[in-house]
């Protein structure tokens, strides 16, 4: 009698299945730039989505993403992918339209998993106020569920990563960790209520953080996600700024540090590492604080750079509208790294 073959629903996903930045951009700089007056945004410039103008007061904003489990729930799952997918066109300053279904699902387990995800994934494009128009699927060994977006967007109130100005102060509106949260909550490392909180997080749309932050001087923005808060703030500082952190403002999730302490890290945090690591000044010796701002994190908070004064008014805002928010550092002139950071976590 042949055996069956048992499909195990979560190996562990999210973004930490990204590959590695140096990876990615040893590859990229080899594919010829697309040259069209209309592309605003294009992959050449490490952003968030691509942005197309159609007219003199409206753009397309695009983008793509999907990834496997990295919880055991397939309605959680679907709900966290799509909010991570749809939280790339609110880094844009944009409005979600339109998504189409990504799936990879073996046909050996049982459909009513694949309705979860779907069921999960639909809900969050309703509340981001877009329509749900279709998609495509594959067989496969692994699931994998994503979305393909459509948004728009004024050509003149584009949020790129990189218009960082000096004196910027740098909001970010969500915690850290959930890549390591979700480490260690497959082997049983974290309470319930440590991994439940995260999951919350991750579920939990960028898109009213965007509403506010478009009312202020916006002149960076990108949402934190597989290469981490370090990688993703790295790609937002241009040749003539460096960021300085204060590690003790970072919001992290409280069972962080331990599972840091217990080693229940991550491949890509350490892709992450090797790839920044020249990069980045830590001012104080932290093995904690690096792994938290080297770590992965799925539909991770947006990171918004704007003048001291427009930043204080949008975290108050934020903050009275429930939004969570935390200023984290600044923006200052170049110097021999793109990043530096005071102090430690813990």
């Amino acid at each position: 009698m042949q055996e069956t073959k048992t499909i195990q629903f979560c190996r562990g996903g999210g973004c930490t299945a990204k590959l590695g930045p140096g990876a990615l951009s040893r590859v990229l700089e080899k594919i010829p730039r697309v040259k069209d007056e209309n592309l605003l945004v294009g992959y050449d410039s490490s952003d968030d989505a691509a942005v197309y103008r159609v007219s003199e007061d409206l753009a397309i904003v695009q983008t793509l993403d999907f990834f496997p489990p990295m919880v055991e729930d397939p309605y959680l799952f679907g709900q966290i992918a799509a909010a991570n997918a749809l939280s790339d066109i609110y880094a844009m300053g944009g409005d979600v339209k339109t998504a189409l279904n990504i799936v990879c699902f073996p046909e050996e387990m049982d459909l009513n998993i694949l309705g979860q995800i779907l069921l999960g994934g639909s809900e969050k494009v309703q509340e981001a106020g877009g329509s749900l128009a279709g998609g495509h699927s594959i067989h496969d060994q692994d699931v994998k569920y994503g979305l393909s977006v459509m948004g728009t967007v004024h050509p003149d109130r584009i949020f790129t990563n990189n218009g960082c100005r000096e004196g910027d102060v740098l909001l970010l509106t969500k915690p850290l960790g959930t890549g390591l949260i979700c480490t260690a909550a497959r082997v049983g490392m974290v309470p319930a209520e440590a991994l439940d909180e995260a999951v919350k997080s991750m579920a939990a749309l960028n898109r009213y953080a965007s509403e506010i932050i478009r009312n202020y001087r916006v002149h960076g923005c990108t949402d934190v996600t597989g290469f981490g808060f370090l990688g993703h703030l790295c790609e937002m500082m241009s040749d003539s700024h460096t960021a300085r952190i204060f590690a003790d403002r970072i919001p992290y999730f409280s069972e962080s540090p331990r599972c840091v302490e217990e080693f229940c890290l991550t491949a890509a945090a350490q892709r992450n590492r090797n790839h920044l690591e020249k990069k980045v000044t830590f001012c104080e010796d932290s093995f904690v604080t690096e792994e938290i701002l080297y770590d992965p994190q799925t539909s991770g908070g947006l990171l918004v750079s704007l003048p001291y004064e427009d930043a204080l008014l949008a975290e108050k805002e934020m903050k009275n509208r429930g939004i969570f928010c935390a200023g984290v550092g600044r923006v200052e002139a170049r110097q021999e790294s793109r990043v530096i950071v005071e102090g430690k976590i813990v």
